[in-house]
């Protein structure tokens, strides 16, 4: 009869494959749970307001630049094009209300277009974003 001889190299192998499985499973739950924000692409001077609210939920939101130019989730939009990317960000997020980030220098008419734009969309609130005064 042969002996196998085990080595002390075998012996102390250490199997890693359940932690693997651990750390895949953590990822796959951070990336489900986390929520992501969507920015609008440009940077806007809001104004000030002494009666500015945090708001809970994540907002839709749109910027208006002291230009004139409208941006959604990064990228310049005309004014006809903000009902149906309202649409689309309701039918994934139906309970957002959209936040229009309107700079301090830009056309009070377009605003309010873009609001009016917003509300046909079906957006339950329609919010104007401000800086809070301290």
């Amino acid at each position: 009869m042969r002996r196998s001889h085990v080595t002390q190299e075998e012996e102390a192998e250490i199997n890693i494959t359940p932690m693997l499985d651990v750390v895949f499973i953590m990822l796959i739950f951070f990336i489900v749970t986390a929520t992501f924000v969507r920015e609008t692409g440009i940077d806007v001077t809001r104004p000030d307001a002494q009666t500015a609210q945090q708001q809970q939920r994540p907002p839709i939101l749109i910027a208006i630049s002291k230009d004139g130019e409208i941006w959604f989730d990064r990228r310049r939009i005309d004014i006809r094009a903000v009902r149906a990317n309202v649409e689309r960000a309701l039918a994934e997020n139906p309970e957002g209300g959209v936040v229009i980030l309107a700079d301090r220098e830009s056309i009070t008419g377009l605003l309010v277009e873009v609001m009016d734009e917003a509300r046909l969309a079906g957006a339950p609130s329609v919010s104007i974003a401000s800086e809070q005064q301290e």
